[in-house]
């Protein structure tokens, strides 16, 4: 367990350096308010109460997850993305054997952007919702955000997170970032895009990429 140490405490700094505010990412953020109709996927309205279900399709197989009610703010930007397509084409940019796989950034649909890899995001951050009872368990999902020095509210990204694939790599950073969901299946998955060859920026050399994410009704 030992020789993950550096690499945890490297990740749990930087799991999101994104850069907020900036034209790209407004630019992003007029995208998804001018969203076709014919465009949007038809994700039920949620009660406050609900739990919704997706897929999240990747090229190397499906992962299912369900969203918190506990993290409304959480939940509800994640349904408004999927429902504009945002996560559509996006890469895993970060994946780290033994530790977690995260995505969302919108810059990794452009490969000429690869220097940026882990910077882009919507426009906006989202308030913390740090719950003590969510953990950051097998399959948690969690939103990434920028440290702690730049960043004290602990505000998280508009549109990255990362899925735990070691939990208990990952259990310091329970109380530090916002898990709103978890996986009910497809932990295989996870485990397969964990374990594909990265570079020394830890970003696989071949894409893993998200196909599509759908709401499961049934």
């Amino acid at each position: 367990m030992r020789k993950f140490i550096p690499a945890i405490m490297a990740a749990a700094a930087t799991v999101a350096a994104v850069s907020c505010g900036n034209s790209a990412n407004r630019k992003v953020q007029d995208q998804i308010d001018e969203v076709p109709v014919e465009d949007i996927t038809p994700v039920p309205e949620l009660e406050a109460s609900d739990e919704p279900i997706f897929d999240i399709v990747t090229n190397l197989g499906t992962i299912r997850v369900k969203l918190f009610s506990n993290t409304p703010k959480h939940r509800d930007n994640f349904v408004k993305l999927v429902r504009n397509n945002f996560y559509k084409g996006i890469l895993f940019h970060r994946v780290i054997d033994g530790f977690m796989i995260q995505t969302g950034d919108p810059y990794t649909k452009e490969p000429s952007k690869r220097q940026l890899y882990g910077t882009g995001g919507p426009g906006y951050n989202i308030p913390a919702e740090i719950m003590p009872e969510n953990k950051h368990k097998k399959g948690a999902l969690a939103a990434a955000r920028r440290g702690d020095a730049a960043n004290p509210l602990r505000e998280s990204s508009g549109s990255q997170f990362y899925i735990v694939q070691n939990p208990v790599a990952c259990a310091q950073l329970d109380g530090s970032y916002t898990v709103f969901g978890e996986t009910l299946s497809g932990f295989d998955v996870i485990d397969k895009i964990a374990k594909v060859e990265t570079d020394m920026r830890d970003c696989p050399l071949n894409d893993v990429r998200i196909i599509k994410i759908v709401p499961v009704t049934d």
